[in-house]
C-alpha cells in the first residue's frame, strides 16, 4: 500500500480539530515534503522521524515521500505529529497493517532514539474528541495529563516500538486509569492560611467578600503590611471547583505546558512582574497563545505594585474583567481563551509608599501623588469592585499570637454563600448582567435611600453603581439574608472610597 491515512489533533486556541496526517509513497528520488501549512518545528520532523526508524529497527522507504497534513488551511505547530507521521510512512511502506490505524489518534514528539516525549495541549485535544470512538495513544507523562477528561480511552506508550507492537497485536498497550488526586484543591495544605495574617480584620472581611461573590479587589497601603500575604490567600477561601471548570482550567494551563495533574482542581495562582507586556498578560504571538488572565482562569490574577505596571497593559484587562474571555486577533491568527479570574491588585499610596504616615515620613508633593494615582484609569478602576486602605500593623499586634479564622471556616462561609448564588441565578454575583441585577439585587427602601447618597455623594458611573450593587448583594448572601438591607449597602459602599479620596 503507497497511501496511509493517521488521525491526529491540531490546536486553534482552546479548540483541537482534528488533522488528518496523510502519507504517499511514490517513485522517484528519494525525498520527503511535507505540505499542509507546517511551522518549523513541524517542518523539522523530517529528520526527527527519519532517525527515530532507523534507530528503531525499520527501514526508511528510499521513495519519494509527501506528508499532508489536512485541512490544509489550519496551520500546524509543535511536535506533536511526530508519532503519526512516522507511522503513517510505516503503513504506507507495508511495515505496518494499516488497519488498525482507523480505531486510533496519534500524537506525540519523537527523540532520535525513538523515545515519545511530552506534547502541549494533551488536555484539549482529548476533550476535542468527544464521542469520535476512538482511543487516544500519547506519551505516557501526556496520558496522565488526558486522562483526567475521562472521555476516551487513553493508551499511553513510551516509544515508537511499543505503539508499533500494540498495531500489529504483539503487545497491546493498557488503557491509562485516570489517577484523580485525592485532593479537591481546598484542603487546609493546599494553600497558605489566612490566619497567619496579623491584624488587618477589614481587609480579610474583605477577601472573604472577594471570595463568596467572586469579585476584584484593590489593596492600597504603605509596604510591609501584608498586602502580598492577603492576596496569596485569596485562592483558599475560593468554593471548590466543579469538574467542568476544573477540566477546563487545566486545559489553558496544558496548552502552556505548565500542567500538572497534582494541582488538578487546585485555584490557579498567577502573580506576573509589573515589567510584563501587554502580550504576556493578555495572550498573543504569532501563534496566539495564552497569557497570565488566561492561565489564571478559575483562579486569582494578582498584580503587585499596580501603577508601576505599563498603563497599556493595564488598560487591555478592561473588556476580560466584564466578559471572563479574551479574543486574539493576528493578521494570520485568531484564537479565544477562558479568561474568568479574579483580580486582586495592590499598591502604594504615594511613589514613596509612606502617604499618610503618622511618623512623616513621605516626602512626596501633592503633584507627585496625583501623577502616581493617575497612572490607574477611571474606567480600569471602575471594573475593581473592593478597594481596601491596609494601614501598618501596629507592633504590639505582630508580636502577638494569630488573632484570626483559618482559611477553613472563612470557605465554609463562602462556599454556602456561593450555593445561594448558584441556587437563585446559576452564576457568581460578579457575573450578573445589569437585567439580572434589576432582577435579583433590587434593595430594600432604606437600602435605596442610601444607595441615592452615595452615588451623588462618590459620584459614581453606571458601572460602578451595578458593581456596588453586586457587593452588597454578596453581603446579603453571606449574612444569609435574601433582601438586600441598609446595612448591606453601607459596607459595600465604604469599599469603594479610597481611590475617590
Amino acid at each position: 500500500m503507497s497511501l496511509a491515512i493517521v488521525h491526529s489533533r491540531g490546536l486553534d486556541g482552546l479548540t483541537a480539530p482534528q488533522v488528518a496526517v496523510e502519507v504517499h509513497l511514490a517513485s522517484g528520488l528519494p525525498n520527503l515534503t511535507l505540505v499542509g501549512l507546517p511551522d518549523t518545528e513541524v517542518k523539522e520532523a523530517r529528520d526527527r522521524v527519519r532517525a527515530a526508524l532507523q534507530n528503531s529497527g525499520f527501514e526508511f522507504p528510499r521513495k519519494r515521500i509527501t506528508v499532508n497534513l489536512a485541512p490544509a488551511d489550519l496551520p500546524k505547530e509543535s511536535g506533536r505529529f511526530d508519532l503519526p507521521i512516522a507511522l503513517g510512512i510505516l503503513a504506507a511502506s507495508g511495515q505496518l497493517p494499516s488497519r488498525t490505524l482507523a480505531e486510533h489518534e496519534f500524537a506525540g514528539e519523537l527523540s532520535l532514539s525513538g523515545e515519545l516525549r511530552p506534547v502541549r495541549g494533551a488536555l484539549a485535544m482529548v476533550l476535542a474528541m468527544g464521542d469520535s470512538g476512538r482511543s487516544f495513544v500519547l506519551p505516557a507523562t501526556s496520558a496522565r495529563e488526558a486522562a483526567l477528561a475521562g472521555k476516551v480511552p487513553i493508551l499511553a506508550a513510551a516509544s515508537l516500538l511499543e505503539v508499533c507492537a500494540h498495531l500489529t497485536g504483539q503487545a497491546a498497550l493498557s488503557a491509562y486509569e485516570a489517577a484523580r488526586e485525592n485532593n479537591d484543591g481546598d484542603g487546609d495544605g493546599a494553600y497558605p492560611d489566612l490566619a497567619e495574617v496579623r491584624g488587618q480584620a477589614q481587609a480579610k472581611r474583605g477577601l472573604e467578600i472577594a471570595a463568596a461573590g467572586g469579585h476584584s479587589i484593590l489593596f492600597a497601603g504603605p509596604p510591609g503590611t501584608g498586602k502580598s500575604m492577603l492576596a496569596s490567600r485569596l485562592p483558599g477561601l475560593l468554593p471548590p471547583m466543579t469538574t467542568a471548570a476544573a477540566l477546563e482550567s487545566a486545559a489553558v494551563l496544558s496548552l502552556a505546558g505548565q500542567f500538572r495533574p497534582q494541582i488538578f482542581r487546585h485555584h490557579p495562582y498567577r502573580a506576573p512582574h509589573h515589567t510584563a507586556s501587554s502580550a504576556a498578560l493578555v495572550g498573543g504571538g504569532c501563534v496566539p497563545r495564552p497569557g497570565e488572565i488566561s492561565l489564571a482562569h478559575q483562579g486569582v490574577l494578582f498584580l503587585d505594585e499596580l501603577p508601576e505596571f505599563d498603563r497599556r497593559v493595564l488598560e487591555a484587562l478592561r473588556e476580560p474583567l466584564d466578559s471572563g474571555r479574551i479574543h486574539i486577533s493576528r493578521a494570520a491568527r485568531q484564537a479565544e481563551f477562558p479568561a474568568q479570574f479574579q483580580l486582586v491588585a495592590a499598591m502604594n499610596p504615594c511613589p514613596c509608599g509612606y502617604h499618610g504616615d503618622s511618623r512623616g515620613r513621605c516626602r512626596c508633593t501633592p503633584d507627585q501623588i496625583l501623577r502616581y494615582r493617575s497612572k490607574l484609569s477611571g474606567p480600569l478602576l471602575d471594573r475593581i469592585d473592593l478597594q481596601l486602605e491596609v494601614p501598618a500593623v501596629p507592633a504590639e499586634v505582630l508580636q502577638q499570637a494569630p488573632d484570626g479564622e483559618a482559611s477553613a471556616a472563612v470557605r465554609a462561609r463562602v462556599a454556602a454563600a456561593r450555593e445561594r448564588q448558584m441556587s437563585r441565578q446559576g452564576k457568581a454575583n460578579a457575573r450578573l448582567s445589569p437585567r439580572e441585577i434589576d432582577q435579583y439585587c433590587q434593595p430594600q427602601a432604606a437600602a435605596t435611600t442610601l444607595l441615592k447618597q452615595a452615588i451623588n455623594r462618590l459620584d459614581l458611573s453606571a458601572r460602578s453603581f451595578h458593581r456596588l450593587l453586586r457587593v452588597a448583594r454578596t453581603i446579603a448572601d453571606l449574612a444569609g439574608s435574601a433582601a438586600i438591607e441598609a446595612q448591606h449597602v453601607a459596607e459595600a459602599v465604604q469599599y469603594r472610597r479610597f481611590t475617590r479620596d
